[in-house]
């Protein structure tokens, strides 16, 4: 059924983009500071980000080639059960055109499988690169993705070189993914929103912990999970309460817990209040 769209509590999603030199691992830390919380960094730059343990506390993870999109995974999915809160990946664009990336790790496969067809080749590639992104959008942790940039050129009437703007190091699309995707520029290090879903960033602005801790601020104004259960068990809890026989009342205390399920608090109350429910059919059985 339809119901009223309304905005969640989220994770943070963003990209910064920008040629060498735009501060974007300077900025993404000074955002995770914003943030709060332990912060961890996947450095592709070696060992890049520690120049900066000056300016914030955090953890590295130095990733070497091969970059394969299974790399970034396990990378992601050790900081999540190490408990962090705020993950860095920088860069994300080794995982597309680095030594073992997406695409040299395609153009290998497609002369060793489909004699040199790298479209039949993407087949196989494709949801390699798809289970990366997945685990960027579900991870439990914020996560702020740096991506390099280059001027993105084409040729025009008489072999004249035109500029087209700057291009991420990345698969087309994926700034479609991030909630929010800042580009740096190199004179001033100013960050300019070429994506923005929180209305933020309307004019340029320097990134500092401040941009972190507005951003947090936009986070958690929406529903969070726990309140959304809530409002949720209202009727399930209802159910349960008027429960005709023990058979339905074992369907709506299964609902309920579904509902329930990852806090122990409304989980305690879906067990009370079946108890007592069990309780008021129980003589009506051993009457029967």
């Amino acid at each position: 059924m339809f119901k009223k769209a309304e905005r969640k509590q989220a994770k943070l999603r963003l990209a910064l983009a920008g040629p060498s030199g735009s501060g974007k691992t300077y900025s993404a830390l000074l955002l995770a500071q914003g943030l709060g919380g332990r912060i961890a960094v996947i450095d592709t730059e070696h060992g890049s980000a520690s120049l900066y343990a000056d300016i914030a506390d955090f953890d590295t993870l130095e990733l070497h080639a091969p970059y394969s999109p299974e790399r970034y995974v396990d990378a992601i999915t050790a900081a999540e059960q190490a408990g962090y809160s705020v993950l860095i990946i920088d860069s994300y664009s080794h995982e597309w055109t680095g030594s073992g990336g997406c695409l040299e790790s395609n153009e290998k496969l497609a002369h060793q499988k489909f004699k040199g067809n790298t479209w039949a080749a993407w087949n196989e590639t494709t949801p390699r690169h798809r289970r990366l992104t997945d685990k960027i959008l579900t991870s439990s942790l914020h996560i702020i993705c740096t991506m390099r940039s280059k001027t993105e050129t084409v040729q025009g009437e008489g072999k004249k070189i035109l500029k087209l703007g700057m291009k991420s190091e990345q698969r087309d699309g994926t700034d479609y993914e991030f909630t929010v995707v800042l580009d740096l520029t190199h004179d001033g290090h100013t960050a300019m929103a070429s994506k923005d879903r929180t209305k933020l960033f309307e004019e340029p602005e320097l990134i500092t912990e401040e941009t972190g801790r507005r951003l947090l601020a936009w986070l958690n104004s929406g529903v969070s999970p726990e309140e959304r259960a809530k409002e949720l068990l209202v009727d399930a809890l209802a159910d349960i309460a008027t429960a005709k026989d023990m058979a339905s009342l074992q369907s709506a205390f299964n609902a309920a817990k579904a509902i329930a399920v990852g806090f122990d608090d409304l989980v305690q109350q879906v067990v009370a209040a079946k108890d007592k429910r069990k309780n008021v059919l129980s003589p009506q059985r051993q009457s029967a």
